[in-house]
């Protein structure tokens, strides 16, 4: 299993350091037609090993320029962002950052560098100049842990957009990180790549990841155990599920739509029956009223 190679990983990392990817008080200006204008304000949260922050949004929240700095893409005009004791504005250890935390963007066509999938793959451990063997062993644990194994020479252009996303978190955990962002990535999905996506994120949480899991949809933080609100690049809310969703003027402010299945558990909530309010899909549901 791919735990067992991530854990091996943790093991091997040398001295002592909080085990944390953690934002302090940070903020991002960009230019935009010869004006300044703030992506983020003061932003604090930090992604704890095991643990899964969500960060919801309407676009131009900041939600896309927090997964840009959180690896050193990008670098804060103020405050501070660590990963286990690594400053970001550390070039020296810039690359030992960047295996450290793994990015996964919205579309994976722009992660897609090679010609077949274990290609694609080896492509993170490839550039640290891992030995062939240890490349190998990586690749295949990470394609078995997003379910691609048996499809290793299949060319990715032939990959459903499912498959695409998965593999390209399986470029991202070839890089054995602590923790992984993702910017969107069920956004581009039909329902079942949705669900399988969120069922990998889910297990990796469960196996020690830190998840900083960036989206504009409520039912993709369902799981989570933060829920954090972007608003014009201030962050409005940090709390769970069940909070955000009895806060209807901030939902409108920061463009957030409760889905038809948690409007639905609301109403039988209000009516008595046992729903969670942030049971945001049929399956979540079913299992709270007939588990």
């Amino acid at each position: 299993m791919f735990s067992d190679v991530w854990s091996v990983a943790v093991a091997e990392r040398p001295g002592a350091f909080p085990a944390v990817l953690r934002f302090d008080d940070v903020s991002y200006t960009y230019r935009s037609a010869g004006r300044d204008v703030a992506a983020l304000v003061g932003v604090s949260l930090s992604v704890e090993s095991g643990r899964s922050v969500a960060v919801l949004g309407a676009n131009g929240s900041g939600k896309s320029t927090l997964v840009r700095l959180a690896n050193g893409l990008l670098l804060p005009d103020a405050g501070s962002i660590s990963a286990d004791g690594i400053d970001t504005r550390d070039e020296a250890r810039s690359r030992e950052l960047r295996a450290r935390v793994g990015v996964v963007f919205q579309h994976p066509d722009d992660q897609i560098v090679a010609t077949t999938v274990e290609d694609d793959a080896a492509f993170g451990p490839e550039n640290l100049g891992l030995p062939r063997a240890e490349i190998r062993r990586r690749v295949d644990e990470a394609l078995a842990g997003v379910g691609l194994t048996g499809l290793e020479r299949r060319e990715p252009h032939l990959l459903s957009g499912g498959q695409k996303q998965r593999l390209a978190i399986a470029g991202a955990l070839a890089m054995l990180p602590a923790y992984l962002v993702l910017d969107e990535p069920t956004s581009m999905l039909d329902p079942q790549g949705r669900s399988e996506v969120l069922a990998i994120l889910d297990r990796l949480r469960a196996e020690g990841h830190g998840i900083l899991h960036v989206t504009h949809d409520l039912a993709d933080a369902a799981h989570a155990d933060l829920v954090v609100v972007l608003v014009a690049g201030h962050m409005a809310f940090a709390g769970s599920l069940g909070e955000l969703l009895g806060k209807e003027e901030l939902l409108a402010q920061a463009g957030l739509e409760v889905p038809p299945i948690g409007v639905m558990a609301a109403g039988l909530a209000a009516a008595g029956v046992p729903a969670p309010l942030s049971a945001m899909d049929a399956e979540t549901l079913g299992e709270a009223l007939w588990g």
